[in-house]
């Protein structure tokens, strides 16, 4: 019978093909089978050290977060340094998580762009800070030579990351007041006069060291050459350029510089005439 029955359907040009070997359908197993990987992979994640330790830290301080979530919610204030002592507080207890962002995402409604807005607003204010007190306790010596330089790369590094400040400071200012901090910019401009004071010191010693070395050479005392000279000269030329970026920088200059800047600018005229002289000569 199987034989007939199997002549008929070759007859009819039907091929039955082998149920061996045949390869599953990835994914095309029951649901089971996906809630099976699942239950693995929650549990290995419980076993695993490291989200054990994030556990621990939700539970034991679990308080703290809780107290800190509120007072940063609550917070608000136009004192920097208010900001700054307040930001410490909240970094003492958030440097103990193994890992800050696991942590306090088991927290719901933890104002995580608001703590990032206090750490922008406190370092922002600390940066400031720290270029003001830099400024305050810079003092320019003769020989000039020896700090010029120095003053310029400082100058120059402050001015480009004052200048981006200064481009962002509406669009910071609202972020920060939408936070319910009053970002006291005054610092800015604090910033701005200090150096201003500091070109002012650089403009006074290179007029010092020049009128010394004119006196000298007037005198014949044979003690300063043509080439100490020459560096003064260069000194009052690269102050006053010094002076004149800074004021450019600060968008004006008090009346110290303002003296100072026109005294240099006499002297650099006068040796410009004499060099025109002397090479007609």
């Amino acid at each position: 019978m199987y034989r007939l029955l199997k002549e008929k359907v070759e007859g009819c040009g039907l091929r039955v093909k082998p149920s061996e070997g045949r390869k599953p359908k990835i994914g095309g197993g029951p649901a089971g089978g996906k809630q099976g990987m699942a239950d693995a992979l929650a549990e290995m994640t419980k076993r695993s050290a490291y989200f054990q330790q994030i556990e621990e830290d939700v539970k034991k301080h679990a308080k703290s977060i809780k107290e800190i979530k509120a007072a940063i919610n609550s917070f608000q204030t136009k004192d920097m340094t208010e900001l700054v002592k307040f930001h410490k507080y909240v970094e003492q207890h958030l440097e103990k998580l193994t890992d800050e962002t696991q942590v306090l995402a088991r927290f719901e409604g933890f104002p995580t762009k608001k703590l990032e807005t206090l750490r922008a607003a406190a370092a922002l204010h600390l940066k400031l800070e720290e270029i003001t007190t830099q400024l305050e306790k810079w003092k320019v010596m003769p020989p000039l030579d020896q700090h010029l330089s120095k003053v310029e790369s400082y100058f120059n590094k402050i001015k480009g990351e004052i200048d981006a400040l200064e481009r962002s400071k509406d669009e910071e200012s609202k972020r920060f007041r939408s936070n319910n901090i009053d970002f006291d910019s005054n610092i800015l401009v604090r910033t701005k006069e200090l150096m201003v004071d500091v070109s002012s010191n650089c403009m006074e010693v290179a007029l010092k060291e020049w009128r010394e070395a004119k006196e000298a050479e007037s005198a014949e005392s044979g003690k300063i050459g043509d080439g100490q000279l020459k560096t003064s000269e260069n000194m009052l030329w690269r102050a006053f350029q010094l002076a004149y970026r800074v004021y450019s920088f600060a968008g004006g200059q008090d009346e110290r510089a303002d003296i100072l800047s026109k005294e240099l600018a006499r002297e650099i005229e006068m040796i410009a005439r004499v060099s025109i002289t002397n090479s007609k000569q």
